[in-house]
């Protein structure tokens, strides 16, 4: 089962970075996740629809060939970062090939906050929903990185490590029951 995987956030010590390599490390065996990198796609304009960036084409390629996708998040003023917003818009266009359409898509996120990325990955799944997504509602995941004592190379401690296991477990069973 191949995932692919866009982290939000582009800071080099990201700790959604850190949560991505966490649920790698935690997948289980025959799940392939790879990275998509989101950071040098330009901002969209749909000025570019008629010569569209390489960048933006392996996005949505990357998209399509996976059998699932997963949306790392950070939560920056209650919402879901411009990095991934403008992701998911490249991945929308041109208009009618919305790469995102019948995918199984689940969102996760991690913050320094009790309450985690749960706004952020609310106002996500919505945008997801329209775009067509098979969005995976249960579990959710909000990591409390202190809790959690995530660091931006990945490392979690055991508790942490349960959740995380079972959540990419469960999103593995979803992409199963919802292959297009």
């Amino acid at each position: 089962m191949k995932i692919v995987y866009l982290v939000g956030s582009l800071a080099e010590q990201s700790i959604n970075r850190g949560l991505s390599e966490a649920v790698k490390s935690v997948a289980p065996e025959g799940m392939e996740l790879v990275e998509v990198p989101i950071g040098s796609l330009p901002l969209y304009n749909r000025d570019l629809d008629t010569n569209y960036p390489q960048v933006a084409k392996d996005l949505k390629a990357a998209i399509e060939d996976a059998d699932g996708v997963i949306m790392f998040t950070p939560e920056y003023n209650r919402m879901y970062s411009s990095a991934l917003a403008n992701a998911i818009e490249w991945s929308s266009r041109p208009w009618g090939s919305m790469s995102l359409a019948g995918k199984p898509v689940a969102a996760i996120g991690a913050s320094p906050s009790g309450i985690g990325t749960a706004s952020a990955q609310q106002h996500l799944r919505s945008t997801l929903a329209f775009f067509g997504a098979k969005v995976m509602g249960q579990p959710e995941a909000y990591i409390d990185a202190n809790k959690a004592e995530l660091t931006s190379d990945g490392t979690v401690n055991e508790d942490a490590a349960k959740v995380l296991t079972n959540w990419v477990n469960a999103f593995g069973s979803f992409v199963e029951a919802n292959k297009a």
